[in-house]
């Protein structure tokens, strides 16, 4: 079976973990210190702090910028849940916005009709790897939270997705770009919210009272994602590998596949094709070995069972997701173009 996702650790990512645990010091301490310091150099912002998880690091950045009941925070519908989770959390109001259908990215036509006189930020995912249209975004005025959980290392207009909103923040996940197991990050240039996360992570030995969290992330987990992020590099070329070769194999399909606008640098955390009828699609390549899914599981105004989501739905309806990762082998990626042919 060639699985949909896959990570290989290698002797330098479990001996920088063995080490942690012979120190004694597991939970959050001086490796949590060194990524932080590590990540925020990579993607070029000025400070990070790490937490536990993307979701966590969603929940404490819309906390920082004082958002809660009777706030309205805009998010795309063709994402996963975590994102009205987290607008849940703080009690505001998730409100949904449509895709532009030629990147899956959320629309700026469609943020620029949903905004009212309550909304108090935006959360923009640069999707499946791809870096959105953030810059007319961010010119809308509001607090801009980015969303870089699929898209580490992407870039538009040579800026690294990550460095162009008030905040932003990564995953750290076992399927995700750096593969780490668990654990997130808030990226942002302004001190004074990084300062207010790294208080709200942590609920212990506090002169004040206030709700605060246990969102912190162990030495553990941080030495194994610094250990990945030094790879990241390579990893981001093997997949750039990756999909020349799906581009090049498949372009005689004539398969619906997202554009990559000028000035914008995939990271093809996801490499996506649009079928008519992708149901079969994935049990044919189930049957030969091939794991496939839908990139968004199910997208949230379904899920809320709201209307006017015409791009959403037929992105939902029509995208599938084949294997791409870098442990995927060459001789892989041609099977896959071979058995993807012979299906359709």
């Amino acid at each position: 079976m060639i699985p949909h996702s896959k990570i290989i650790l290698d002797e330098e990512d479990i001996a920088v973990v063995a080490r942690v645990l012979r120190s004694g010091h597991l939970a959050q301490g001086d490796y949590v210190l060194s990524l932080e310091e590590k990540a925020a150099s990579f993607i070029e912002a000025d400070h990070a702090a790490a937490v536990s998880s993307g979701t966590a690091a969603l929940h404490l950045s819309l906390l920082a910028l004082g958002i809660g009941e009777g706030s309205e925070v805009i998010i795309p519908s063709y994402v996963c849940t975590a994102l009205m989770n987290a607008v849940q959390y703080v009690r505001a109001t998730p409100v949904l916005a449509d895709i532009d259908p030629d990147t899956y990215n959320i629309d700026v036509d469609c943020i620029k009709h949903a905004i009212t006189d309550r909304t108090r930020a935006i959360i923009v995912p640069h999707m499946f790897g791809l870096p959105a249209d953030i810059e007319p975004i961010i010119s809308l005025g509001i607090p801009v939270i980015e969303d870089c959980a699929q898209s580490i290392g992407a870039r538009l207009g040579g800026k690294y997705a990550g460095s162009f909103g008030t905040l932003s923040i990564f995953s750290f996940y076992a399927t995700k770009m750096l593969g780490a197991g668990e654990g997130g990050m808030v990226a942002s240039n302004d001190p004074r919210l990084i300062e207010t996360i790294r208080d709200l992570r942590d609920y212990d030995e506090k002169e004040t009272y206030v709700v605060r969290y246990n969102y912190k992330m162990t030495d553990i987990m941080a030495a194994l994602c610094e250990s990945r992020i030094k790879k990241l590099p390579s990893f981001i070329h093997r997949r750039k590998e990756i999909a020349k070769t799906y581009d090049v194999g498949l372009s005689d399909l004539k398969l619906g596949i997202p554009l990559v606008p000028e000035r914008r640098e995939h990271v093809y955390y996801r490499y996506n094709i649009e079928l008519e009828n992708p149901i079969r699609f994935m049990d044919e390549m189930h049957k030969r070995d091939i794991h496939c899914r839908r990139p968004v599981f199910k997208p949230i105004h379904r899920y809320l069972q709201l209307p006017g989501f015409p791009n959403t739905d037929d992105a939902w309806e029509k995208a599938v997701s084949i294997p791409i990762y870098p442990a995927l082998k060459q001789e892989e990626a041609y099977f896959i173009i071979n058995t993807i042919t012979s299906i359709l």
